[in-house]
């Protein structure tokens, strides 16, 4: 399958070729919450070779937590597209809101929960987690 989405502009756009959308997981640590502008962050996590990216793009690098992580955004409209983290070799993290379709998806984890608003109620069958979990029980949330 190929699942499509492009930035704010329609500068830059995105393919993801996968048999099925990978997975879905929001985030509300503050940094997402920063980034996004919202209460939480959404993400696909792709294999790396899956994503192209078509389209003038900027690239952002910093180091967080001891990693260093890559940003991709819009060199236009600078729409953050996805990114890639030394915490995760070979992985692309898709920002899902770009995707075609992404009002169809549903979050099958939930991470940095102590930091989510108040307001927010999360479903209480799907994983979450008050930080970050551990690559082994991610790994189970993420593949159902």
């Amino acid at each position: 399958m190929r699942f499509t989405g492009h930035c704010r502009c329609g500068q830059v756009s995105l393919e993801v070729q996968a048999q099925t959308l990978p997975p879905l997981y929001a985030c509300h640590c503050l940094n997402c919450q920063r980034w996004s502008g919202s209460a939480f962050a959404l993400h696909v996590l792709c294999v790396a070779s899956a994503v192209q990216v078509v389209g003038e793009h900027t690239t952002y690098v910093h180091d967080h937590n001891g990693h260093t992580s890559t940003q991709y955004v819009c060199g236009r409209c600078h729409t953050r597209l996805m990114n890639e983290t030394s915490a995760a070799p070979g992985m692309r993290v898709v920002r899902a809101g770009i995707l075609e379709g992404s009002e169809k998806f549903v979050p099958v984890a939930h991470l940095w929960t102590r930091r989510k608003q108040p307001w927010l109620v999360l479903p209480e069958d799907v994983p979450q987690w008050q930080e970050s979990p551990t690559a082994a029980e991610f790994g189970r949330a993420l593949s159902g």
